[in-house]
């Protein structure tokens, strides 16, 4: 049986606005079976890096936290800390960038808790039936949370084709550990010219991988577990991630993390993903590239790989953009995510996606009209 996506375009007017329209999409979608009074409800989104701004609006998230206070929930944000060194790499500094893209409290209502802790290593291991993972390391917050809201941004991206809602889930839900685990499968490297012999990492390391070679730290990658505090202790960002995985193994392997995620909600969680501003590569930069379509409108889920597909396909049939980073594809039709990324088969997270039970292809695309008629 195919599942259901609900879809509100961006059709406005005097009796219906688009954040109105949004309340009455989520509640379509499922939204007042899956919140119980008393329960702790995790909104999970991504806050946006600074210098961006293709991120979901904070008045949209300010709509979905107070319905969900009206159903007697209480809500809070969460996102986790970058396994790359930037502005994000952490609780503190990630926070401080949610507050200054517009996700403070007198905003969008709701406190902001980083799901994987102050350093991005609060996670607990969660058992998977993957092919490639039995178990998968996913923030303690997210596990801790009664129900899960996921709160997404489609858009293209540069190893995974486009990042939707399993993409926020399998990398946005893990702990650091958890996204290197995604993305490599050696250990870190050290860069000489950049070490300054502080010596943080040494006492960071609990597994007395790094030592002093030279007079430079030196990383021992048979003692390296892969869990990342080093990189986060590295100021002078002498230790690089090794981004050495394969596109399509990453893909499974999100698909895999994803179930983690998910473990413990079969019957509280649902996706919203906004097909607005569809940037050519991900929100973690310091800028947005042109849209390479024009916004197409939100759609919601139980299903996350139902919603995903439905969106992929959204897009596929939109009229592209000109002077954009897309280079082919622009017809109706025509694959759009290939026309920026040609190399990447986005189609892998899908079909793994399906085959491990994340979720289904097959969906009903379920078009929201307006209640009195006309916008």
């Amino acid at each position: 049986m195919a599942e259901r996506v609900y879809f509100a375009d961006m059709r406005a007017g005097m009796r219906e606005n688009l954040h109105t329209k949004l309340e009455r999409l989520i509640e379509k979608a499922g939204l007042s079976s899956i919140i119980r009074n008393g329960e702790l409800v995790a909104i999970k989104m991504h806050f946006g890096e600074k210098g961006g701004h293709a991120y979901i609006r904070p008045t949209f998230v300010r709509r979905i936290v107070d319905q969900v206070k009206n159903l007697g929930g209480k809500p809070f944000l969460t996102d986790s800390s970058t396994l790359y060194p930037g502005e994000r790499k952490e609780a503190v500094s990630a926070l401080t960038c949610a507050i200054e893209n517009g996700f403070a409290y007198a905003v969008v209502n709701a406190p902001l808790i980083m799901c994987d802790g102050l350093r991005g290593h609060s996670a607990r291991r969660v058992a998977v039936a993957g092919e490639l993972l039995t178990e998968v390391d996913i923030g303690l917050e997210i596990i801790e949370a009664n129900a899960l809201i996921v709160l997404s941004h489609f858009k293209c991206h540069e190893l995974t084709g486009f990042g939707g809602a399993i993409k926020n889930l399998a990398m946005g839900c893990s702990s650091r550990e958890g996204k290197l685990e995604q993305h490599s499968t050696v250990a870190p490297a050290i860069s000489e010219r950049l070490c300054t012999t502080c010596g943080a990492c040494l006492k960071a390391c609990a597994h007395e991988a790094i030592g002093l070679g030279s007079g430079k730290a030196v990383l021992d990658a048979n003692r390296c577990v892969g869990c990342g505090r080093c990189i986060t202790v590295c100021e002078p960002r002498a230790i690089r991630i090794q981004w050495n995985e394969e596109s399509c193994l990453v893909m499974k392997k999100m698909a895999e993390y994803a179930l983690g995620a998910l473990a413990g909600k079969d019957k509280q969680r649902l996706f919203v993903n906004f097909i607005t501003q569809v940037s050519p590569s991900c929100d973690c930069y310091g800028h947005s590239d042109a849209a390479i379509i024009p916004d197409l409108g939100i759609l919601a889920s139980t299903d996350p790989v139902a919603l995903d597909q439905a969106c992929a396909d959204l897009v596929n049939q939109a009229h592209g953009l000109p002077d954009t980073a897309m280079q082919t594809g622009h017809e109706p039709g025509c694959d759009k995510f290939r026309g920026v990324h040609p190399q990447i088969d986005w189609e892998v997270q899908l079909e793994h996606g399906e085959k491990v039970g994340l979720g289904k292809r097959a969906y009903e695309l379920v078009r929201l009209a307006p209640e009195q008629g006309k916008w």
